[in-house]
């Protein structure tokens, strides 16, 4: 869990997807995600996290629900939502954090 300590104490916003493969949510929420990212850019990082290899985070985090959606900046978490988000919610969302 050392790394994601690394991920999440950054000065720009960093939006955490915590999802499945066999999840259809999840699998609608990737062009989504790729959305997000490119129109952010560098102001801001989009990592996708499976909870299937990374069980120890998501218990730890209490991810119930899929996909699930966070923003964290400085390492705090800012925003937390599950189920699918559109892209334009997202991208004004983590504006909020530059």
């Amino acid at each position: 869990m050392s790394k994601f300590g690394e991920l999440i104490e950054t000065r720009i916003p960093v939006l955490l997807d915590f999802y499945a493969e066999w999840d259809e949510a999840c699998k609608g929420m990737h062009p989504v995600l790729r959305d997000v990212a490119a129109a952010l850019g560098d102001k801001a990082r989009v990592i996708k996290i499976d909870v299937e290899k990374n069980k120890e985070l998501a218990e730890a985090l209490r991810v119930k629900g899929l996909p699930t959606l966070m923003i964290y900046k400085n390492g705090e978490m800012k925003w937390r939502q599950s189920g699918e988000q559109d892209a334009n919610t997202l991208i004004g969302l983590v504006k909020e954090y530059f």
